[in-house]
This record gives structure tokens, C-alpha cells and sequence, in this order.
């Protein structure tokens, strides 16, 4: 096996601070391929160019991204959650749905635009956070969800839930555990019991509502009390798959326009190949993201250097922003013409382009990344056209230190002040 990096450990497990830098330190002093062991866990993280393209190529039956990150999410989510769904996360981001979806971003974004008023001040992360609850409520969250007094009880519950608490704040996870998850019960019981009045809402509203519907029918051969439960777990989940990270996303595309005044301009003027690629150049650098696979039956490794041999019970890592900034000259700076399209512009200065990334490689891409980008740009297009946005923060927003997985939260406040344009 590689060497073994002493002192680090994973943040659910230990009272590290700051695991993204433990990791650069460990690898600095080890080379691209090394074991953390921690708590009862193994990870084998990779960092090759051989052994990342090689990681990507993993068999999902023998080392399973689903498993991994089931593992990670379990410490958060009821474990009720997970068992018996219908109606998974992917099977609603086909091509087809998103035409739906961008009328949805755009439904939210007037509710949006009429909650905010002509002018006012606003956390950028509490601003899009709401408004990706908006958006997904919208979609497949039933009659009466996206507005009014059943959004503000769903979206609270839904920021109790929150999934991603596990990889963002991991430190706070013994708390979670300490309680036996009461609060996320307790918030889960106010998500089924919302859900299952939309539920009730929902004949003669189908066409309305087609995702729900969708929800709602493969629950149809159970019992009311039953189906109700059923479809507001498979809501609860698909709702916290999709949008936990797309807010954060979202976030960082309107800092970083915001921060680069010309590519604002010609946002807000229209040009949505720029805005496509500012979102991707956004999401690349905020990603703190650990891609992990859980091996279940044994395989091998090839690091470049050596083949490795892994047995059943390690977990195969590699960490997004150890080469996401690095891999190639430039990239440590936020340019959105390292993007063509959906792909990076120059991949010549890549050993291996699975180096970098923002949804994924292969197979493992997100099925949100069509639906996520269109509602990114049509977002951050609409703010802009409608407001005169002036950030209120002195530094330089910088990621939660503890956080490891998913796109980075600010580790502090980030207020902005707004004024409705009047040449609208």
C-alpha cells in the first residue's frame, strides 16, 4: 500500500480545521498517492495524472460513487431517507424536463424580484439559497410549494435538513449524532406533513405539476398514509441532491461577476455563452469537492508508479481543489476563457484531463449539469438586469476552512446592497 500520512484524519472523525490543507500538506510531503486512516475508515487518495483517470475508471459495481457518498450524507440524513425510493435524483434531469425547469427559474426568479422590493440589502447566500429553494419547490415540490406560507415552512425545513451540513460544517457532525438526528426528524416531519397536503392538492392540477405528478404516481398502489411518505422522502432527497449545491454555485457566479465589472456588462447585455462559461469558471474554483468510491469487491489502482491492489472496505478518493487550481499554468486565477462550450479550452498542459472538472468526468458527470448551468445564467442574468448591485464585503469572500465536498460556502457573511434599475 502507499505510505501512510500520520496526523491526518477526516474532519466527521477528528478536530481537524482545516482538511483541504492537511491533504496539500500530506501530499507535498509524500508524493501524488497516500492512505489517511481515520476512525474506522481507509482512504486512498490519488493524485496522478495516471492514477486520477484511473480512479474516474473505477467500476461502479466493485467501488461504488453511490455508496460513497451515501456513507457521507448518512451522518446528516435520516437513514429512512435512503431506503425504499421510487423516484431517484437522475431519473428527473432527462433533456426533456428542462424546459420545465427554466420556466420554473424563471416563476422564482419573479417571486424573487417582488420579496427583494426596489431596494434593500441581502446576504448573497441567503438570497440564492432561497431562491434555489424557489426553483426546485417549484418543480417538483406540488401545489402550493414555490410561494407563500407552505414555501417559508418547507424552506425552513429544508435549511434544517440539509444534507450537505455533513461535507460543509463535518465538525458539527458528533452534535448530529448526539441527538440522534432529532432536529433533522423533526424538520423531515414538517417536510412529509407539508408535502402530503400538496398531495392532496394535487387532482385535477397534474398538468401543473408534472414532476410531483411523476412523484405522486409511482406511489399510487399504497395507501394514503403510505404514499404520502413515500413521496415526500422521494421529494426530500431529490430536493437536497439538486439544489444544495446549485445555490452555493450560484453564489460564487455573482461574486465573481461582481468582482469583474466588464464580463458583468456583457452578461447583462445578453451574451449567455459568456455567462455559461463564467458559471463553469465559478463552480471550478469553488469546488471543495472529495470524489470518493467505495470499494466493494477488490481493484486495482494504477497510480503511474505502482499498481495497487485494494481490498473491500477502503474508500478511493481524490480532492477537487488539490488540482482543480493547479493542474495546468493559469488555472489558479478565475478567467472564463479557459472554457469553450461545456469543456476546457486548452487541455494541452493537461496530463490528464480528468484533472479538472466541474460536474464530473464520464460517467459519474452530474445529470443536473444542463438544468444547473441554464439556471445559473438565467439567474444571474435576470439580478443583473434588474438591480444595481453593490457588494458590501471588504475581503476577498474564502470557503468554510472545515468544509470538504461539494461547491465551498462562505466562511463569513457576504452582504450585498441592491437598487432596482430604473432604465427597466
Amino acid at each position: 500500500m502507499p505510505p501512510l500520512a500520520t496526523g491526518v484524519g477526516m474532519p466527521w472523525d477528528t478536530a481537524a480545521t482545516d482538511p483541504v490543507a492537511a491533504l496539500t500538506d500530506a501530499r507535498r510531503t509524500l508524493g501524488d498517492t497516500f492512505v489517511v486512516e481515520s476512525g474506522d475508515d481507509r482512504y486512498l487518495f490519488t493524485f496522478s495524472a495516471v492514477g486520477v483517470r484511473s480512479f474516474y475508471a473505477l467500476p461502479e459495481d466493485r467501488a461504488s460513487k453511490g455508496v460513497a457518498d451515501w456513507r457521507m450524507l448518512r451522518r446528516k440524513l435520516p437513514d429512512e431517507m435512503f431506503a425504499g425510493r421510487r423516484i431517484l435524483p437522475h431519473q428527473l434531469f432527462g433533456r426533456e424536463e428542462v424546459a420545465t425547469y427554466l420556466h420554473n427559474v424563471q416563476r422564482a426568479l419573479d417571486d424573487t424580484c417582488i420579496e427583494l422590493g426596489p431596494n434593500g440589502d441581502v446576504e448573497v447566500f441567503d438570497l440564492t439559497r432561497r431562491l434555489g429553494h424557489r426553483v426546485g419547490l417549484a418543480s417538483w415540490g406540488g401545489p402550493g410549494s414555490p410561494a407563500g406560507a407552505r414555501f417559508d415552512r418547507l424552506a425552513s425545513a429544508f435549511d434544517a435538513l440539509d444534507g450537505s451540513e455533513s461535507f460543509v460544517h463535518p465538525d458539527a457532525m458528533a452534535k448530529v449524532a448526539a441527538t440522534a438526528k432529532a432536529a433533522e426528524y423533526e424538520a423531515l416531519g414538517v417536510i412529509t406533513d407539508e408535502l402530503g397536503d400538496a398531495l392532496r392538492d394535487l387532482p385535477g392540477h397534474e398538468s401543473d405539476h408534472p414532476l410531483f405528478a411523476r412523484v405522486a404516481a409511482a406511489w399510487a398502489d399504497e395507501p394514503i398514509e403510505h404514499s404520502r411518505v413515500g413521496v415526500a422522502q422521494d421529494v426530500a432527497l431529490i430536493h437536497i441532491a439538486s439544489m444544495s449545491n446549485l445555490f452555493a454555485a450560484l453564489g460564487w457566479s455573482l461574486i465573481d461577476l461582481l468582482s469583474h465589472p466588464d464580463q458583468a456588462q456583457r452578461v447583462r447585455a445578453g451574451d449567455q455563452t459568456l455567462a455559461e462559461a463564467c458559471a463553469l469558471e465559478s463552480i471550478r474554483l469553488a469546488q471543495r469537492s472529495i470524489m470518493a468510491r467505495y470499494v466493494t469487491a477488490p481493484v486495482t489502482l494504477d497510480v503511474g508508479t505502482a499498481q495497487h491492489d485494494i481490498a473491500p472496505g477502503v474508500t478511493v478518493a481524490t480532492l477537487l481543489p488539490l488540482t482543480n487550481a493547479s493542474a495546468a499554468p493559469g488555472l489558479g486565477v478565475w478567467d472564463p476563457s479557459h472554457w469553450n462550450r461545456r469543456r476546457l479550452a486548452d487541455t494541452s498542459m493537461l496530463e490528464a484531463v480528468e484533472l479538472v472538472t466541474a460536474f464530473g468526468h464520464g460517467r459519474h458527470t452530474c445529470p443536473a449539469q444542463p438544468f444547473s448551468l441554464s439556471a445559473m445564467t438565467t439567474a444571474v442574468t435576470r439580478l443583473l438586469i434588474e438591480y444595481e448591485l453593490s457588494p458590501r464585503w471588504v475581503d476577498r469572500p474564502v470557503p468554510v476552512r472545515a468544509q470538504i465536498g461539494g461547491v465551498a460556502r462562505a466562511a463569513a457573511a457576504c452582504p450585498l446592497h441592491y437598487v432596482q434599475r430604473k432604465d427597466l
